[in-house]
């Protein structure tokens, strides 16, 4: 099982208008010590206006892969699942947010699903098993993937008390995510995830 050390520096107010819109500096570090890249980072706010929809959603079937492996999508958002290979695909999931099931479909030909409810939806194909991918559906407007150095910045955010989530797939923790509350200031937060067995 893995547990993790938060440690929190929250910065002094600068300006008076900071309190509007405060960034989070967040790191994450495997059991490794080193830099988690991909990891998902979502801050929850009681009383933050839900994500919006923007633009087209997609996981494509590509070389027999879901690109990309991880999407961040929020609640009410529909991922269209377009099969660019010369094989068929049949992608489903059987996870508890959203279960559904693509029957075959050939290429250039696409299958779309609404995703409704929040949490992570694990997706696979019925036919090639190495297959596998994930729809991260979130209702906080406050979520991005780390970069190669594990590390996101999330840029405005009210003061005050807030819930951290730390999602990745090979986090052994159950949903394969961690959560930290924390005390967001009103010129920001920094914050390091240390991921440990």
């Amino acid at each position: 099982m893995f547990r993790f050390a938060i440690a929190a520096v929250l910065f002094a107010t600068v300006f008076a208008t900071a309190a509007l819109a405060a960034p989070a500096s967040i790191t994450v570090r495997g059991p490794d010590g080193k830099p988690l890249s991909g990891a998902v980072v979502s801050i929850d706010i009681a009383g933050v206006a839900p994500a919006r929809l923007r633009g087209v959603y997609a996981v494509e079937q590509r070389d027999i892969q879901f690109a990309p492996r991880v999407l961040i999508v929020p609640v009410g958002a529909t991922v269209a699942f377009p099969n660019r290979d010369r094989v068929r695909h049949h992608v489903y999931s059987f996870s508890q947010p959203k279960r559904f099931d693509l029957k075959l479909y050939g290429r250039e030909e696409a299958r779309s699903v609404t995703f409704d409810k929040p949490g992570v939806v694990a997706l696979g194909c019925n036919i090639h098993d190495a297959m596998s991918g994930f729809l991260i559906v979130t209702a906080t407007p406050f979520v991005a993937q780390t970069d190669a150095a594990g590390a996101v910045v999330l840029d405005g955010l009210p003061a005050g008390r807030a819930t951290v989530r730390v999602w990745h797939p090979t986090i052994r923790a159950s949903g394969n995510e961690l959560r930290q509350p924390v005390t967001i200031a009103a010129a920001g937060l920094v914050t390091q995830f240390a991921i440990r067995r």
